[in-house]
């Protein structure tokens, strides 16, 4: 599994994509679909992680045991998802719960995933 995570509009797709020249990679969108429960041949892209997670939260769905079976039913998944620790800290609880979740999860993905990069303006930084 790799994991790329950056701030909001900073290319972290086209990044992914271009980092995989030639490889077809289906690109599932966490704002709209789901990442469980579907077949894919190649490795997919599942693109907006936190938005998958705020969808899940919002429908009481149990986000870590669906987020770990992603990752059995695609274990070289590529995910990708915004940085959303940074900066004011909400005042609606959900919000601070929705953000207090996802960042944790992105740590227990980090350190299961083979390759994380940081985007930043479009240029990768590997962190691991």
């Amino acid at each position: 599994m790799e994991l790329y995570i950056g701030g909001y509009a900073q290319g972290k797709l086209t990044y992914v994509t271009d980092r995989h020249p030639g490889e077809k990679h289906p690109v599932w969108d966490g704002a709209t679909e789901t990442f469980t429960g579907r077949t894919s041949k190649e490795a997919p892209v599942c693109n907006h992680y936190h938005l998958w997670v705020k969808r899940l939260l919002k429908d009481g769905a149990d986000v870590r045991a669906l987020t770990g079976q992603l990752l059995l039913e695609h274990p070289d998944c590529i995910i990708i998802s915004d940085e959303i620790g940074n900066g004011i800290v909400p005042m609606e609880h959900e919000e601070r719960e929705y953000r207090e979740l996802t960042g944790r999860l992105l740590c227990e993905l980090a350190n299961k995933a083979d390759r994380v990069e940081r985007i930043v303006c479009g240029i990768g930084e590997r962190i691991k």
